[in-house]
């Protein structure tokens, strides 16, 4: 065998380089992480279902004792997607620790709900605390990456909606509607809107993101 032949045959068998790819998506998951969720949909417009898996770190030193006397697993959680082709599944991008743990502790808040949707290729990181409101992240490939496109969010006390917002990254333009009938129940909400032009260099990138907890949108 020569020389030649057993260097592409070890990069073939340890799967170097970023066109490495596997039939099962539980491939990708690195040593020392579980899958969490799992979401498919079209990302990138072939008529193929791609996959995206939410997964935790499985570090025991982060099972701890909350303020209840309860054991809770505080390991935060991260994100794989991956792009479907005839052959398997292609890492796309990544970030295994962007995302706090399900049970961090939000003091008279409950953690909020966490979820991928995938829709008219895009993905959208959603967030959701329940009577008073809701966030929405969203991405899209481009240029070898995911990238932040658009930011929603939704501020309400039980059924009426006091603010939204709504920025574009592209367009850099950002609307506020803020609810200014005092009297609202739900649904009678008069909002007065005020759009705004936002200053940004580069789109964030997925891989970038540290902590989705620290991302401020209303520095914009």
């Amino acid at each position: 065998m020569n020389k030649i032949f057993k260097t592409h045959l070890l990069l073939l068998l340890t799967g170097i380089g970023c066109n490495a790819q596997y039939t099962e998506t539980s491939d990708f998951i690195p040593q020392g992480y579980t899958l969490f969720e799992k979401f498919f949909g079209d990302l990138n417009k072939d008529g193929l279902d791609d996959c995206v898996l939410m997964v935790k770190q499985t570090d025991t030193a982060n099972v701890v004792i909350n303020r209840f006397d309860k054991k809770v697993d505080r390991n935060r959680r991260g994100i794989i997607v991956l792009f479907k082709n005839e052959n398997g599944y292609q890492l796309a991008d990544k970030n295994y620790n962007c995302f706090s743990s399900e049970n961090e502790d939000g003091g008279v808040y409950y953690p909020p709900d966490l979820w991928i949707v995938i829709k008219d290729e895009k993905m959208y990181v959603e967030y959701s605390h329940g009577r008073y409101g809701h966030w929405r992240y969203t991405f899209r490939f481009q240029n070898s990456n995911f990238k932040l496109i658009g930011f929603d969010s939704s501020s309400n006390y039980g059924p009426i909606t006091n603010k939204e917002r709504s920025i574009n990254f592209l367009t850099k333009k950002q609307l506020l509607k803020e609810n200014t009938n005092e009297d609202a129940e739900g649904g009678d909400e008069i909002f007065k809107e005020t759009w705004s032009t936002i200053e940004l260099k580069n789109l964030i990138k997925l891989s970038d993101i540290k902590d989705f907890d620290e991302l401020n949108m209303y520095n914009y």
